[in-house]
């Protein structure tokens, strides 16, 4: 029997996310490409690529984002059903923080989809599937302060030039 990349039927999102101007958590949300409700970016596993680097392909590919994620252990999970040519399957979505730091203006799937910013509390309300909704909740209404795995911590501006 020929393995299917659907056997599994798993896929990883990235929930980007940022410090807004009135200093609030901000998730950005993108429309699907068929049937345009609000989801985040999400895809099938790569071979050879960990769950975090699809993740952030993902959110590259469909909403042109640059940043980092912010943990290699995703932030939870939901189920949605895919819909597929002929078929519906049942999904499970893993989800990884991903500290957004700047959008292109151009990026593969940017015609086809559209991407705004919304308050994490109103982006919890927008999403159809429950799950996503609780992971966004969770996100917006954590006291919890985010450093980014993947890179290191910025020194803060009072230690950077202090004398030996």
């Amino acid at each position: 029997m020929a393995k299917h990349k659907f056997a599994r039927a798993r896929q990883f999102g990235a929930l980007p996310w940022r410090i807004g101007n009135r200093g609030t958590r901000e998730v950005m949300l993108l429309t699907s490409r068929e049937t345009h409700r609000w989801v985040i970016p999400k895809g099938w596993p790569m071979k050879g690529r960990k769950p975090t680097k699809v993740a952030s392909q993902e959110a590259y590919e469909e909403a042109g984002l640059i940043g980092h994620i912010m943990n290699k252990r995703p932030i939870g999970s939901f189920h949605y059903e895919k819909r597929l040519a002929h078929k519906a399957i049942a999904c499970e979505v893993q989800v990884f923080l991903f500290q957004v730091e700047r959008q292109l203006d151009d990026w593969p799937e940017k015609s086809a989809r559209e991407t705004r910013w919304f308050d994490a509390e109103e982006a919890a309300e927008l999403v159809e599937e429950g799950g996503l909704a609780e992971i966004i909740k969770g996100f917006a209404g954590s006291r919890v302060r985010f450093v980014a795995y993947d890179r290191p911590a910025p020194v803060p501006t009072a230690l950077r030039n202090l004398p030996d």
